[in-house]
């Protein structure tokens, strides 16, 4: 059976750090590393919001999410010298944004938008997860920053995958790569599934291996929030 890199076992996470308070100009932020995985989310408010919901004393949260050009092995432009955001970006993004919207009581934001910005800084598997990760740490403390008292609780995500016919946890670029079935799970703390990403790319996936999957997913991201709980807490 091949063996992890890192000499890792199926159920471990890579080594996870999370910086909080990174960038000293925004809100919020935190540079989180999950093995060679490395986002920097950053969250500011500004006190505005999307015409749908003037006068509606709602707020919002929406997010931005990019892939610097040094971030991998071959040099990736910048999407703005090309003109627009690929299909990814858009889809990457609006996962960041549906998932950190649910650790938001948007009621209490009194027509203010939290703008995420998740820059990926090295890429090697997870950078969606990554970010949903990271940036709610963000999103705390730029909550915090302003004395709203909106946060509702933790959001946290992971890979899980079937690779070489056995059960991985947070795979990384040359796992994800090779994997029969991949999920990615967001989890909001002592409520549930946010949401689940997953695609069968060899033969269709048995029920029963499903939860399996989640199960595992579940058991990474409760160690997530442990590390997220320990940012917070300075240690």
């Amino acid at each position: 059976m091949p063996q992890r890199s890192g000499g890792r076992h199926t159920r471990e996470l890579r080594p996870v750090k999370i910086q909080r308070k990174f960038v000293s100009n925004s809100a919020g932020s935190a540079l989180i590393s999950i093995g060679n995985t490395r986002v920097l989310c950053t969250a500011n408010i500004e006190a505005t919001v999307p015409q749908f919901l003037r006068d509606t004393k709602q707020g919002w949260l929406t997010a931005e999410y990019s892939m610097l050009p040094g971030a991998t092995s071959t040099r990736t432009p910048r999407e703005s010298t090309q003109g627009k955001q690929s299909g990814r970006t858009i889809e990457i993004q609006r996962l960041i944004g549906r998932s950190l919207r649910q650790a938001v009581d948007l009621q209490r934001l009194s027509e203010h938008t939290i703008r995420v910005d998740c820059d990926v800084i090295q890429a090697d598997g997870g950078t969606r997860t990554a970010a949903i990760t990271g940036a709610c740490i963000a999103v705390y403390d730029a909550l915090d920053s302003w004395n709203f008292n909106a946060f509702r609780g933790w959001v946290a995500a992971i890979s899980v995958g079937i690779v070489h016919r056995e059960l991985r946890l947070d795979l990384n670029y040359e796992e994800d790569a090779m994997a029969d079935t991949d999920l990615n799970v967001v989890v909001l703390q002592n409520h549930g599934y946010v949401e689940i990403q997953g695609t069968a790319e060899g033969a269709p996936l048995p029920s029963e291996r499903l939860h399996e999957m989640l199960a595992l997913a579940q058991e990474g991201i409760e160690t997530l929030f442990s590390f997220q709980h320990r940012a917070l807490e300075g240690t």
